[in-house]
């Protein structure tokens, strides 16, 4: 068994949300920035990243700006908007009320029924 946790749906959105909030990142920074802040045990493909960085341009909640990378090649570099730092915030707090609540669930015992 591996010691890679797979995502849920729609929560790939919502970890690109975060690793961008950290700062601009190319789309490979982005993948390399969810594995570190999820010390590696989330691992994006990148057939699934671009499709959602395009979903999220277009939706208004990233905004994409041509540059040069670190190695000095053409990147599209993503930025928060202001409505993605909104979205974020709402998502963040659903998912927090959301494992809180099994959280809860999980740790029940019999006699507390």
């Amino acid at each position: 068994m591996s010691d890679q946790a797979e995502l849920l749906p729609g929560t790939l959105d919502l970890l690109i949300l975060k690793a961008v909030s950290l700062g601009p990142l190319h789309g490979y920074g982005v993948l390399l920035r969810i594995g570190q802040i999820s010390k590696q045990a989330l691992l994006i493909e990148q057939g699934a990243l671009y499709p959602a960085l395009f979903r999220l341009v277009r939706q208004g909640l990233l905004k994409a700006e041509w540059g040069k990378s670190e190695n000095n090649r053409r990147a599209k570099f993503y930025e928060l908007t202001s409505k993605g730092r909104k979205r974020l915030r709402e998502e963040t707090d659903g998912w927090s009320r959301l494992t809180a609540a099994m959280a809860s669930a999980l740790a029940a015992r019999p006699q507390e029924i």
